[in-house]
């Protein structure tokens, strides 16, 4: 009898295992980006962080066609005053509303901080992919390119490049048209190194795998080769890189109008904002502490959202 109930209970047991063996086996491969995004949602910082940033996106898209209070418009009677219902930021000097000029100024730095970012992961990328996969006298001449940039002192440069163009800009693009250009191309064109020693240190070491001799051997073009096997597999750094990129860039804009130098006075951004309020910081500090704490969370929150990518998409990071 007992041998009769030991062979049932390990029929039913393999039966289960099989049964278990038949579900896994239906049930479908998770790809690379479902892990990754798996991965990203445990990272609760980086939640936060994509949260925060959204918010500050909406925000600016959206606030400035809800919110009733003009940006530009000069209400001397109500100057300097205080947070309030009708005014949650107060108001500065000339009696603009502080809350409206901030959503207003995050469109400018925002864009400026994702623009600038795209175009120094597209000089990068590019030299990056150039140079890690001809190597040789290509590789030699693009990395000493590389340091040479990297030794540039990046602030001096900025200033005396938009102290240079500045006008020209201006005169052939428009005011605000001709600085965000010259803003935008200066910061992504001193931006692109890192991305470019990320990308070529992939590609020297993805086109020795085998994947890539299989496609040589099938006969893939150089293109082919680096647009459709090689690149691909070497972005995780890239998307990494870019993150933080938009948070350099929204830092650089900033220091740039704080100084006085980037978009004209009549263009609030959150830098610009910082200016005109570091004057009155001991009788408003309001007029500091509001675009400080936007451009504080929106750094910090980019740089999670790049922590969180890069333990995500790094394969050998477990949470």
């Amino acid at each position: 009898m007992s041998e009769v109930t030991e062979s049932s209970v390990q029929a039913s047991t393999r039966a289960d295992t099989l049964a278990e063996v038949g579900a896994l086996a239906a049930k479908k491969p998770r790809s690379l980006w479902s892990n990754a995004w798996r991965q990203y949602r445990r990272h609760k910082l980086a939640l936060a962080g994509t949260f925060v940033l959204f918010f500050f996106i909406v925000a600016t898209i959206v606030g400035p066609m809800l919110w009733d209070q003009s940006p530009t418009a000069i209400d001397v009677v109500n100057a300097m005053q205080g947070p309030s219902l009708q005014h949650p930021m107060g108001t500065d000097t000339l009696g603009h509303d502080v809350f409206a000029r901030i959503l207003w100024g995050g469109r400018v730095s925002i864009s400026v901080g994702v623009v600038a970012m795209l175009v120094s992961i597209f000089l990068g990328t590019l030299i990056g992919a150039i140079s890690g996969y001809f190597g040789r006298f290509i590789d030699s001449t693009l990395m000493r390119l590389t340091d040479l940039f990297l030794a540039l002192p990046t602030l001096p440069l900025l200033l005396l490049v938009i102290y240079l163009f500045r006008d020209p800009m201006q005169k052939t693009f428009g005011i605000l048209i001709g600085m965000f250009i010259l803003i935008v191309g200066i910061i992504g064109v001193l931006s692109w190194m890192p991305v470019a020693r990320l990308v070529r240190a992939e590609f020297l070491s993805l086109k020795e795998k085998e994947f890539i001799e299989a496609a040589r051997c099938m006969g893939a073009g150089t293109a082919s080769i680096i647009f459709r096997h090689i690149l691909p597999n070497a972005l995780s750094p890239v998307i990494v890189a870019a993150t933080l990129g938009v948070g350099s860039a929204i830092i650089t804009e900033s220091t740039l109008s704080f100084l006085g130098l980037g978009f004209p006075p009549d263009t609030p951004t959150w830098g610009r904002l910082l200016y005109e309020g570091q004057e009155y910081i001991q009788i408003a500090p309001y007029l500091v502490l509001f675009p400080g704490l936007v451009i504080f969370l929106s750094v910090l929150s980019i740089n999670y959202i790049g922590d969180g990518l890069r333990d995500a998409i790094d394969p050998q990071h477990t949470l």
